[in-house]
């Protein structure tokens, strides 16, 4: 090749070391900077909207915490458990030995919530001793939002990694708060197990991508592999659902290897890790069998001992491809079974209610079930509403995002087809050659995406996990010479230069997005910001304040999860149940002290508290007369149906019940309901009675 040639295939040749080292090093340095910039902005804009939401300085201590909602309630009450215990040994012991929370139970909080979080803050809290400079609950929130600045970080850095400037990780941040409704749930309920799990799979996905490019260094290829095996154990234990999230990943990095897009030996590292994680997870999470029966064992597992059959198989003669088909069958095999007899002989709680939701979700079942069509009538649990879509549009994500997403996935599928015809994995891939999916790390988030998008388009909760990862997509391609250089490849441009055009827009096309963003979005950020929006539930703090002051400190409540929950963290009372969706028993209570609401006897309601040894019964008026906007899915309709107190006939639903719906009867006070609740304190939105010890039967 001529000099000419060369210093145009590669610039820094005409170039001294010193200039190239200190080129690199500016060019990281600044990177650096802008990156941990963006997470610190964006966990104070955190903090910040939530004190101008909430008030939250201002506030009395009772106060804030009624703003912890529903699960939300529950994770921080132990926290509070943890430091009020004489020393942290003890409270641990009382938490995996609690029986102060649940009535008639002992559970393991530990294991069955995953409160490793609150452990690991409770230390920090008192071994930095931070009780003299900082309350407690703002040292836990202050944690959550830190961690939400290291997930914009970490998303910044994924983009920068693969285009190669970080003015796409500035994209990312500018779209991932934009869309901020659909990125994330901070806004709804901060200790949410999600909010304290996803920063540390962000950091995991960030090292994967660098420790999957071919051309990195072995120092850099060894710091990313250690950062994802931090990062995958940290993930697992921090989230009692990460095992799915890394099953679809390992689904992913499974048709890497199958497609040769990646190099082999990578890719079986991280199966190690996998491995390594649940092993370690199984262990420290008092043998959680959860871990055991995941389908990450089953394949991983499957993996490797299929691994002995793919000698020859990435060659691209017709033996390997029918090798191929069986390798990928006996892979599908080997899991099915494998989970199958894990689930057989592993002894654990099997959520049957899971099972009968995906029926019924698919259409291959009906029920009556009122924890199932409960589910189904979860916003989270259904498909995504139109306006889902037109929120992404109007912020131009989504068409960037398709545009990036089209142009990565055809490359991809030309990279495929050229293995399958026998052409080698090729070590560099340079910009003149317009081959983007050549990549190891761009096909794996390729292939990674699709499969979150099509849990997202099932499941509108799952949003969560797949648009920030659409924000980081985005801003990749339309910042990447290589995207827009195999763009021209296929157009075959000859009018202008192909490479001086690519690196053109790759500059200006960010830019002109960066500017209408900021033109249109940045006015209503300051205006949220500046607005003082009041939060201030007077009826709940009256009903929590009678509760601490008239209430025996062996009074056991009833009454809607979501409430006992509160009840739990305001007031330290025993409760009857708790809003939780993974425990078989829970949902059984739930579902029967939901009662309260149906058309039943009081004899029948009575029986029911009394057999959880309640002593005091919450009901909610916001329940008991709640007009629901999707038909059917108010609680009451729920357990009508469930109880057969609806009759349908020609197409119309008709309810039927000889008894009247118990919360509407009981306040008329008259018998039989007077002789088994007392009515002892009301406001406008609650009705608290005390269940009789001894039944008087008088009229």
């Amino acid at each position: 090749m001529a000099p000419d040639e060369r210093n145009k295939e590669n610039p820094n040749l005409g170039r001294s070391p010193k200039y190239v080292l200190f080129q690199r090093f500016a060019k990281l340095f600044f990177g650096c900077v802008a990156a941990i910039t963006s997470g610190m902005m964006y966990a104070v804009y955190l903090s910040t909207y939530h004190e101008r939401k909430f008030w939250f300085s201002s506030r009395q201590e009772l106060e804030r915490e009624i703003t912890f909602q529903g699960d939300s309630a529950i994770y921080y009450s132990f926290y509070k458990e943890l430091l009020k215990a004489p020393s942290f040994e003890r409270g641990v012991y009382e938490l995996t030995h609690n029986n102060k929370t649940v009535s008639l139970r002992t559970i393991n909080a530990v294991q069955q919530m995953t409160l490793y979080p609150e452990l690991i803050a409770s230390v920090l809290y008192q071994a930095s001793g931070s009780e003299e400079v900082i309350e407690p609950v703002y040292f836990y929130i202050g944690i959550v939002f830190g961690l939400q600045g290291i997930y914009m970080a970490a998303l910044f850095v994924t983009s920068w990694v693969m285009s190669g400037t970080w003015l796409a990780g500035m994209l990312t941040v500018a779209w991932f708060i934009i869309n901020r409704t659909d990125t994330t749930r901070i806004d709804h309920s901060i200790p949410l197990r999600e909010n304290w799990a996803l920063p540390y799979f962000a950091c995991q996905v960030a090292a994967l991508t660098g420790y999957l490019k071919n051309n990195i260094n072995s120092s850099a290829e060894r710091f990313c592999y250690l950062l994802v095996s931090a990062s995958t154990y940290t993930f697992m234990m921090m989230w009692e659902y990460s095992h799915y999230l890394l099953f679809v990943q390992a689904v992913s990095l499974v048709l890497l290897d199958s497609f040769a897009l990646v190099q082999t030996d990578k890719v079986h590292e991280v199966y190690k890790i996998y491995l390594f994680s649940l092993f370690l997870g199984y262990l420290l999470q008092f043998e959680n069998p959860a871990l055991l029966v995941s389908p990450l064992l089953s394949l991983v597992a499957a993996l490797m001992l299929s691994k002995c059959l793919q000698v020859n198989m990435k060659k691209g003669t017709f033996i390997s491809r029918m090798l191929k088909i069986m390798y990928f069958y006996l892979v599908f095999t080997i899991t099915v079974t494998m989970n199958f007899l894990l689930k057989t002989f592993v002894p654990h709680k099997e959520n049957e209610h899971v099972l009968k939701f995906l029926e019924v979700k698919f259409g291959l079942n009906t029920t009556k079930n009122f924890t199932v069509n409960w589910l189904l009538c979860q916003e989270s649990l259904q498909t995504p509403s139109q306006d889902f879509f037109l929120r992404l549009t109007q912020s131009s994500l989504l068409p960037f995002y398709i545009l990036v997403l089209i142009i990565c996935l055809s490359s991809v599928t030309q990279v495929i087809f050229r293995r399958i015809g026998g052409e080698p994995l090729k070590e560099k891939v340079t910009l003149d050659d317009g081959r983007i999916g050549e990549r190891p790390e761009i096909a794996y988030h390729v292939i990674h995406t699709i499969l979150m998008g099509c849990l997202a388009m099932m499941l509108e909760g799952m949003k969560y996990l797949w648009t920030p990862y659409m924000c980081m997509l985005a801003a990749f391609g339309v910042c990447s010479p290589e995207l827009w250089m195999t763009l021209f490849k296929w157009l075959r441009l000859r009018a202008v230069h192909p490479i001086l055009l690519a690196l053109i827009l790759s500059m200006a096309v960010p830019s002109i997005i960066g500017f209408s963003l900021w033109k249109e979005y940045f006015p209503r950020i300051m205006t949220e910001l500046s607005e003082l929006q009041e939060f201030y539930d007077s009826d709940t703090v009256e009903l929590m304040m009678w509760v601490k002051r008239q209430a025996p400190v062996a009074a056991v409540f009833a009454g809607s999860p979501q409430l006992m929950g509160m009840i739990k963290l305001c007031t330290g009372w025993m409760v009857t149940s708790l809003p939780l969706y993974d425990d078989v028993d829970l949902l059984q209570r739930n579902e029967n002290v939901y009662q309260i609401y149906s058309k039943r006897s009081a004899e029948d309601i009575y029986k029911i508290l009394t057999s959880y040894k309640a002593t005091y019964l919450i009901i909610e008026d916001s329940i008991c007369n709640e007009v629901g906007s999707v038909k059917g899915c108010r609680v009451k309709d729920l357990l009508d149906i469930a109880n057969g107190h609806v009759v349908c006939d020609e197409g119309d639903s008709y309810a039927y019940s000889k008894y009247g719906r118990f919360c509407h009867e009981i306040k008329m006070n008259y018998s039989p309901y007077v002789n088994y609740f007392t009515r002892v304190y009301w406001n406008r939105s609650y009705f608290v009675y005390k269940i009789n010890t001894v039944i008087s039967f008088q009229s």
